[in-house]
Order: structure tokens, then sequence, then C-alpha cells
């Protein structure tokens, strides 16, 4: 009976915890792919797709400015879903 308890009140909570640290740790592996993706895709379409930026100081910057700020955006919507969730908990 003793190791029946042991077991639940330690080896169970554990076998919890390492599901969902995995399921973390695979979620953010994948969130980061995803923002490095949508960086790396802004800024080229930027850079390439759109002829306002050719030439000049301007038009070699801006396309950065441009990926930081939607990069800053999608931080923003990260950290408010974030916040929205763990209201929610408590």
């Amino acid at each position: 009976m003793l190791v029946t308890y042991a077991k639940q009140e330690t080896v169970e909570p554990l076998k919890t915890l390492g599901g969902y640290l995995g399921k973390g740790i695979v979620g953010s592996i994948f969130m980061f792919l995803g923002i490095m993706f949508t960086g790396f895709g802004t800024l080229r379409f930027f850079q390439t797709e759109v002829s306002a930026f050719d030439g000049g100081s301007w038009g070699s910057l801006a396309p950065y400015g441009i990926t930081l700020a939607v990069l800053a955006f999608m931080v923003v919507l990260l950290v408010l879903s974030l916040l929205r969730a763990k209201k929610a908990v408590s």
C-alpha cells in the first residue's frame, strides 16, 4: 500500500509534468520557426516584390523597418494571448 501511494504521489505527477514539458518544447520550436519564416518572408517580399523600395538608403532600410514592425506586432499579439490565457486560468 505504501509503494502504491508513493508511486501515485511522485512518479505519476512527474510523468504528467514530462508530457506537458514535451508538448511545450515542441510548441515553442514551432512558434520560433513560424516567427522566423514570417520575418524572412516579409523581408524578402519587400526587398524583391515592392518596387517602391528600389535605390537609395531609404529603399534599402525600409524593408527592414517594416519587417521589424511586423515581428513586433506578432510579439504583442503573443503577449496579449498569454495574458488572456493567464487571466482565464485565475
